[in-house]
């Protein structure tokens, strides 16, 4: 019955307003790039690819390590149970940061040397220190849930456990918009007009437009939709407003954001998410029973070990789920804009100004690719304007 219920929300969620069987023309990289800029583009996304899986096995096997002789570091203290499995949570998230710090130095190296990041090695590992103590908090807030549910109600913490993170998702999904640092709102007469238009089409409220200023930080183009019900909203990256996008491809950004909202990408995205953390609260829970489960403060460095190798085993799959709803979003800007030419020109300049590779080898696609590439964005935009053109 579950195995039947998990199915069946499955199926609703991944409902899309784009065409089944879509008939993609095949477009080659060639045609599109000059043998320079694929090169270069192959080159640079080469040394992320490793540098993203070495980190990754890197990480996995330290915490199936620290899963075996972690509750050696912290025995059971005054703090009691909790006190002490947040301890160890958090020892653990500390050799986390540790481990993937050089890792994401190499990454920064490389984007400062193709011009891509502006922000310095200090910048970098300062954020990343103030992300660590968000990240603190957080595992002391999933540890009082899990290990006090767990002293309760005993294995079956993972069903009230799995239930409360995806209100925490709920809650951090609602909230984000008003993190975002360096906000401010949209001074482009013309795009706000068109903005207006597009969700009067989509028969959207008025959903804000903020510009979040990245100068300082990267030359990355790029744009997100955030926030659920009053605290919708579309956030620009300043790259976007420069002059290297006409402001045709600016409404095919605005239009993309607009249909993320349209089509509730962000609550299905805590849907999605919803189907694999209970589940996964469940493996967790079964998992850790050898070491007397999660009431156990001794479990947690199994229970952290866990929930990163079920997380890496999931990837492929969430990628696809994310992929397949900005090719939604892709589709609704099309129908909005009419537009596939600069919808084409758009995601070519972001394959260069971002050096990605139009057609990357299959396993960083399955592993890495958040998103439809540059050639599969492209070949849609030709695909509805083939369709178009085809309709009576």
């Amino acid at each position: 019955m579950a195995a039947a219920a998990w199915i069946a929300a499955a199926y609703f969620l991944w409902q899309t307003s784009v065409p089944e069987g879509l008939d993609r023309p095949d477009v080659q990289p060639t045609s599109l790039f000059p043998t320079s800029t694929l090169h270069a583009a192959r080159e640079y996304d080469r040394f992320i690819r490793w540098d993203f899986v070495v980190a990754q096995l890197v990480i996995l096997g330290v915490v199936a390590a620290y899963a075996r002789y972690g509750p050696r570091f912290v025995r059971e203290s005054a703090a009691g149970p909790i006190g002490t499995g947040m301890l160890l949570a958090m020892l653990g998230l500390g050799f986390i940061w540790l481990l993937q710090l050089p890792f994401g130095l190499a990454e920064l190296w490389w984007q400062r040397r193709h011009d891509v990041s502006h922000a310095s090695y200090g910048q970098w590992v300062v954020g990343g220190w103030f992300g660590l103590g968000g990240q603190f908090l957080f595992v002391c807030l999933a540890i009082l849930i899990v290990v006090g549910l767990a002293r309760v109600v005993g294995d079956w913490w993972w069903l009230p456990g799995g239930a409360a993170f995806v209100g925490l998702a709920a809650l951090f999904a609602f909230i984000f918009p008003f993190m975002i640092p360096g906000q401010t709102p949209l001074r482009y007469p013309e795009l706000q007009a068109q903005a207006r238009s597009y969700e009067q089409e989509l028969g959207l409220p008025h959903i804000p437009i903020r510009v979040q200023d990245v100068s300082g930080e990267t030359t990355a183009p790029n744009a997100e939709a955030v926030g659920l019900g009053p605290t919708r909203r579309v956030v620009l990256w300043s790259t976007i407003l420069s002059p290297a996008f006409t402001l045709e491809e600016q409404e095919v950004v605005v239009a993309h954001e607009l249909g993320h909202h349209a089509r509730k990408h962000l609550l299905k995205s805590i849907g999605w998410y919803a189907l694999f953390a209970i589940p996964g609260a469940f493996l967790i829970a079964l998992i850790t029973r050898r070491r007397g489960g999660m009431r156990n403060a001794e479990a947690v460095p199994l229970g952290l070990f866990a929930l990163i190798l079920l997380s890496t085993i999931a990837l492929p799959l969430q990628n696809v789920i994310t992929r397949h709803m900005e090719s939604e979003a892709d589709w609704v800007a099309l129908n909005l804009t009419h537009d596939p030419g600069d919808a084409e020109a758009l995601f070519k300049e972001f394959t260069v100004a971002t050096h990605s590779d139009p057609s990357p080898p299959t396993w960083s696609y399955v592993l890495m690719e958040t998103h439809p590439t540059g050639l599969q964005r492209i070949e849609m935009a030709r695909a509805w304007k083939l369709r178009e053109h085809a309709a009576p």
